[in-house]
């Protein structure tokens, strides 16, 4: 499944945050944004996941229009792991993964010995299968993270939208969860804050800065010093990374 986001603005009052943003993600393509603080990442991701609406512009899935869409049909397209899952009832990690079956259903129907299965099946991708009992508000922010994406993989669409999937985990989950979303099979549109695993993860990288598109490219082709010191004010070194295509990027100071 393919996205498109053709000449997406969106602002508040006189305040602008998104000028006329133009991203392609190809079916079953890992695209990362990247950018500093208050760039319009999350914005941009709200407006395609619908949260927010656009003031002008036009996104599609699939060449289809979101406008044309129902919640339902967006759903069964698109699954999201916001940055911020706040709820305000106590439920269950189950309860909150099989969420996820919500756009299966009908009205009024209940859950099946399948969805049960699918749900166990995403817990134990994320290693949270023996957690399936617990309160979801007992949980760390990590653990937190990880039942929201065992929620996006049950949710079975062929498209995942993340925030800042890897906020709140450590180094072993933060690797472990790229790595599920890398091997999911699906099309990927995510923002990262750390670009080191942005280069090992993605594609392809789309940078934003003060709401508008300055760069798209393969790591390789994008994060070069020159780019990495205009974008966020620091000098670094490139090196060779893990695989073919990565590099990894060593931070030495910030821009006097």
């Amino acid at each position: 499944m393919d996205i498109q986001v053709e000449q997406v603005t969106f602002g508040i009052g006189n305040v602008e945050i998104l000028y006329g943003v133009d991203i392609a993600v190809k079916d079953r393509e890992i695209v990362g944004l990247i950018g500093p603080n208050g760039s319009g990442k999350s914005t941009l991701l709200k407006c395609i996941y619908r949260t927010l609406n656009p003031n002008s512009g036009n996104i599609m899935l699939n060449g289809r229009s979101l406008d044309e869409l129902s919640f339902r049909e967006s759903a069964l397209q698109m699954a999201v792991v916001a940055q911020h899952n706040q709820y305000q009832f106590d439920f269950t990690v189950m309860d909150i993964v099989l969420m996820g079956r919500m756009p299966h259903k009908k009205l009024l129907e209940g859950d099946t010995p399948e969805d049960y299965t699918i749900a166990r099946q995403a817990l134990a991708q994320v290693g949270m299968d023996h957690m399936e009992t617990r309160s979801f508000l007992s949980l760390s922010g990590g653990e937190q993270q990880r039942v929201i994406l065992a929620r996006a993989i049950t949710q079975e669409s062929p498209c995942l939208v993340l925030d800042e999937p890897t906020n709140h985990l450590d180094i072993k989950y933060q690797l472990e969860m790229l790595e599920i979303v890398r091997d999911a099979g699906v099309t990927v549109l995510m923002a990262v804050h750390d670009l080191n695993l942005a280069s090992q993860f993605c594609h392809r990288l789309v940078a934003l800065e003060k709401g508008r598109v300055i760069g798209t490219g393969t790591p390789k082709e994008l994060l070069t010093p020159e780019f990495i010191q205009n974008l966020y004010g620091v000098h670094s070194r490139i090196v060779e990374g893990p695989t073919e295509d990565s590099i990894h990027i060593i931070f030495t100071e910030t821009v006097k």
